[in-house]
């Protein structure tokens, strides 16, 4: 580790708070529909779709609203996969992917993960890439601020009856908050050197006399989404780490200043719906902490190289750069490996799978937490304030009385549906993983023995029920099996979170908003902070050690014994 790679990481997380705290002023704004400069194109898209957007609805309502635009969605996009073949803009000819392949992709994109099991400058169409997966990193991400909007307002107010309209939540955030930022982060990304051109392909002599072909497409402006929605799917099959999408520094910069901006400012955004900005602070500094955490033991594992390298010679300050980004060295990998799993951005610009198993512990870890850290768009903030819920029943425990926050009671209808939220993941990763492990069907799919195959296939169902879509490599992700299973678990990951979630903020907001006194618990102080982040790793965290312990744990102590899978 250096002092350049610290003021590197420290410069661009220094830039993403800068950011988030207008942003988070902006955004409570839009949905209190306050920003209108784009009045008549909503207009035009209610009457279009016969919408009133002040009908409030009530949680059943708004997630109902939720799961059939969700299921337009995967129909739509399913079609469209399943006919890339006879569909224009095909100029390389791609067949329809398989069923099994069509099935998860669009799964994968209208539930935000974005697992790839395939290649996409070898398998998409360009209408697929824009009208097909683009289209989707925009309504996943609305999709998941929309519902954290949702559960500001159940806090916000007491003896609701509604939580707002869901669709207009749903153009608001994609008119006033997706749609400019994507363009404005789109051009700066032409601008350094990204593609974004319908022209085919081009066919390169090598200097040897061998044929190459580069691949181009209309690939900026999906990247800035793919960022900006906390979605992560490359337009590349090696995803950042392709030339083309990560072609400097700043650009990788950028990316991580993307995909972190809007998540932490939905933290402050909260504060500001429900009129107390420093319950936002409070999130946010836990967000960060795990952050910092996360990128500080990737960076110390990674630049203190691979045990092996050292017993043979190799000098130990050159670090493990196998695998990794050598033209910007192992600060930006770490920060970029730490924020994109605990942001639920499966975009990468390192492979996983080269990972010391210390720091492939780390991305594991961070999603395995329940992607809260600071979490996909909107996703992290409502799964944040699940564990606030139980991190002040705790408390509540703690000191004999009824837990509350911000003035409503938690009872144990509240905490009920939020452990069962919570359950979900686990249910979702350890039950698929412990599956897959001694099916033949499944085990086909590994690539390495010993401790290292079961990191593959672990990181394979936590990125999926996550809703994360990094992949740790190494596994043969195409097949019936495991295209079918992951979709599945994306699907739970996705949404039997989001219905006890709403059911919470359907009680919530319908309880009496009760007044401060001497006894409240304050929630926006160091004290807090440490009890939530405390209930995150515990309640987060321990499940998963026995899996961690038998994978990432046991290969770091048989490679300091010189042993590799």
């Amino acid at each position: 580790m250096t002092l350049i790679g610290w003021a590197q990481i420290a410069l661009v997380l220094a830039a993403i708070v800068a950011a988030a705290i207008p942003l988070a002023r902006y955004i409570a704004a839009v949905a209190a529909g306050r920003i209108t400069f784009l009045a008549p194109v909503e207009r035009a898209i209610y009457a279009a779709g016969g919408i009133d957007p002040a009908r409030g609805m009530g949680w059943k309502g708004y997630t109902l609203a939720m799961l059939a635009a969700n299921l337009a969605g995967f129909l739509l996009l399913y079609a469209l996969l399943r006919l890339q073949g006879v569909l224009p803009l095909n100029p390389q000819g791609f067949d329809g992917l398989s069923p099994w392949l069509a099935f998860n992709t669009a799964i994968s994109f209208v539930t935000n993960t974005n697992w790839q099991a395939y290649s996409g400058e070898a398998a998409m169409s360009y209408l697929s890439q824009m009208a097909g997966l683009s289209v989707q990193n925009f309504l996943s991400a609305a999709t998941g601020i929309a519902l954290a909007l949702a559960l500001c307002r159940a806090f916000a107010g007491g003896g609701l009856k509604g939580l707002g309209n869901f669709w207009a939540d749903f153009v608001r955030v994609n008119l006033y908050v997706l749609v400019p930022l994507a363009v404005i982060v789109g051009l700066a990304f032409v601008a350094l050197g990204m593609p974004q051109t319908l022209a085919s392909y081009v066919e390169a002599t090598t200097l040897e006399g061998g044929t190459q072909t580069i691949p181009l497409g209309p690939a900026a402006f999906q990247i800035a989404i793919k960022h900006l929605g906390t979605n992560g799917g490359g337009f590349f099959g090696v995803n950042a780490a392709h030339p083309f999408e990560g072609p400097s520094a700043l650009a990788t910069s950028l990316q991580i200043w993307s995909h972190q901006v809007i998540p932490f400012a939905l933290a402050l955004t909260f504060g500001h719906i429900v009129r107390d900005i420093r319950q936002g602070w409070a999130l946010l500094a836990v967000m960060l902490a795990f952050v910092v955490a996360g990128t500080w033991i990737v960076y110390a594992a990674e630049a203190a190289g691979n045990p092996l390298h050292i017993a043979a010679g190799v000098d130990p300050a050159q670090g493990n750069m196998e695998g990794k980004e050598v033209r910007f060295g192992l600060a930006l990998g770490a920060l970029f490996v730490a924020t994109t799993t605990g942001a639920s951005c499966g975009a990468v610009n390192l492979m996983h799978d080269s990972l010391m198993p210390l720091g492939g512990l780390v991305p594991l870890f961070l999603i395995q937490l329940g992607e809260v850290l600071p979490g996909g768009v909107g996703s992290g903030l409502y799964g944040m304030i699940v564990f606030v819920l139980l991190a002040v029943f705790v408390a509540g425990l703690m000191v004999g009385r009824t837990p509350e926050y911000l003035g409503k009671k938690v009872q144990a209808r509240e905490i009920k549906l939020a452990m069962l939220a919570v359950l979900v993941l686990p249910a979702a990763i350890l039950g698929f993983t412990a599956v897959s492990v001694v099916l033949p069907v499944a085990t086909a799919s590994i690539q390495d023995k010993g401790p290292h195959g079961l990191s593959e296939m672990l990181y394979a169902y936590t990125s999926a029920a996550g809703n994360n879509g990094s992949a740790f490599g190494g596994l043969t992700a195409d097949t019936p099996w495991m295209n079918t299973t992951l979709g599945i678990a994306m699907a739970l990951g996705r949404f039997a979170y989001i219905v006890p979630m709403m059911a919470i903020a359907g009680s919530i907001a319908a309880k009496p908003k009760l007044a401060a006194s001497t006894g409240t618990f304050p929630t926006h102080g160091p004290l807090f902070v440490g009890l939530l982040a405390g209930v995150i790793l515990i309640l987060g965290g321990l499940q998963f050690m026995p899996a961690l312990a038998l994978g990432p744990v046991a290969e770091h102590f048989v490679l300091a014994a010189g042993k590799t899978f």
